[in-house]
């Protein structure tokens, strides 16, 4: 099955414009594509790194602290369970916490760079 180009979006019978290398180039080192870089990873990074350290935290106390993973908080559920269960909610949480921060903080700012280079190239194309 072919994979079909969408529709061009400025008209009937006009096709997109493609920015080219060198726009690229200019527009990732503008200061505005460095703030957009900035909110991005201010934000992925450190819940990327607290992440994985209480993924690893989980993952050694089920190796090396057997009694309390062990310990029974209700009926047949343990520790081991509720941190195992707490890893699949944290998951979906940092998902919806980063959804929010790319909608509120990042998207905005990609919209404006992209809204910036199309303009640049329907000028150039105009020319």
């Amino acid at each position: 099955m072919a994979i079909e180009a969408p529709p061009p979006t400025e008209g009937a019978g006009t096709a997109p414009v493609q920015p080219s290398t060198e726009s690229f180039v200019r527009t990732q080192r503008s200061e505005e594509f460095g703030e957009l870089r900035r909110a991005h990873r201010s934000f992925a990074f450190p819940l990327t790194v607290a992440f994985i350290a209480w993924y690893l935290l989980y993952v050694l106390l089920s190796n090396y602290a057997g009694g309390l993973m062990g310990t029974k908080v209700v009926g047949h559920i343990n520790v081991a369970l509720v941190l195992g269960l707490a890893q699949f909610a944290t998951t979906f949480l940092i998902a919806w916490f980063y959804a929010r921060h790319a909608a509120a903080k990042l998207d905005p700012r990609a919209d404006a760079i992209r809204g910036r280079m199309e303009n640049e190239q329907h000028a150039e194309a105009g020319a």
